[in-house]
């Protein structure tokens, strides 16, 4: 018995010495140390042996065992190194070469064109006001002197969430400026960007949702000719000196004189074409003196103060800004033409 320990010791330090992988090592681990491996079937033999030799090869095969874990513990050691330089090396990377350029992204052309105007406010005076998306009836048409029959507050118009017509998606962001008249006494003079929200059928200058930028000037001795001197002087600040507007009478039922305000036709220099349907201009906001209900409605005494007000579309702000003749554009993610701005 003492013959075939010391003949198992030299086969497996022999065998794991040549072994090439780790799957290989467990075979031999299995081989001698496992449940029916070589060195547990020698001990299995020991029940035949004198109570002499008994102590003497027991001492024997452990020590045999205690080898062959030395050796193998070894050979992972040695096996686990010699992957890991293989890996290496074949994962080898060379830091000399020029790195790939990092892409860096950039603002939205409509983002771009909001904080140029938030801007060129802020330099006149105004401060930003924000509301809700979802509004009330009450504050979207009611308290901005819209009745009922008027055409914007039909279905076929307005994204209504409750079937009695009380709350709807804005379709405007006038409801800021009643918001705040409510809460401040004048003077006031502020701006209302954000999402709004109308059932216009998608084509070059329009879109179901879209953005605006309202403002509202309130305080004492306001005229029409503050609204059209203000309207002028942010317009030539956005597009140039050169910049050309045209006001037209109009009513909206929220102010009272009312007009519309154009802008020359960015795309044909005001000969006509699709984009400006002919026309040589292209509509960009609505305005006007605020209706005297519309001050009395927010606990403003119309008597002692006037005011104006306007609304200008973000997207076709945008679009004269850079050129661009398809609102649609603005809203399709293609980076070969968002990459443009």
């Amino acid at each position: 018995m003492k013959e075939q320990l010391e003949k198992i010791q030299l086969a497996a330090s022999g065998e794991i010495a040549a072994c090439p992988s780790a799957a290989d090592l467990e075979l031999l681990r299995v081989k001698y140390l496992g449940k029916k491996g070589e060195i547990t079937a020698i001990l299995k033999q020991m029940g035949g042996l004198s109570a002499e030799e008994r102590p003497v090869i027991g001492a024997l095969a452990n020590s045999v065992r205690e080898s062959i874990e030395a050796a193998l513990a070894a050979k992972r050691t040695a096996l686990s190194e010699k992957e890991l330089s293989a890996r290496l090396l074949a994962e080898e990377i060379d830091v000399t070469i020029p790195a790939r350029l990092v892409s860096i992204g950039h603002r939205h052309p409509i983002s771009t064109v909001l904080e140029e105007a938030v801007d060129i406010f802020l330099g006149m005076g105004f401060s930003v006001a924000e509301g809700p998306e979802i509004e009330y009836s009450v504050y979207d048409f009611d308290k901005l002197n819209i009745p009922w029959g008027h055409t914007v507050r039909e279905w076929s118009d307005t994204f209504y969430i409750e079937e009695d017509e009380s709350v709807h998606l804005r379709c405007q962001t006038s409801p800021v400026q009643v918001r705040y008249m409510e809460k401040h006494e004048p003077p006031i003079r502020i701006i209302s960007p954000g999402r709004v929200y109308r059932k216009d059928e998608v084509d070059a200058t329009h879109s179901p949702m879209f953005h605006q930028i309202e403002g509202l000037v309130v305080d004492k001795g306001i005229t029409l000719a503050d609204l059209k001197g203000t309207l002028d002087a942010v317009m030539k600040k956005l597009y140039g000196a050169h910049t050309s507007t045209r006001f037209r009478p109009h009513h909206f039922p929220f102010t009272e004189p009312s007009c519309e305000v154009d802008v020359q036709c960015f795309v044909c220099g005001g000969s006509g074409c699709r984009v400006c349907k002919g026309e040589g201009w292209i509509e960009l906001l609505g305005s006007g003196v605020v209706h005297p209900k519309v001050l009395a409605g927010a606990g403003i005494d119309p008597d002692v103060y006037s005011g104006f007000a306007f609304g200008m579309g973000l997207e076709r702000m945008t679009m004269l800004r850079f050129g661009i003749e398809d609102m649609r554009l603005l809203y399709e993610n293609d980076m070969r033409f968002l990459s443009q701005f």
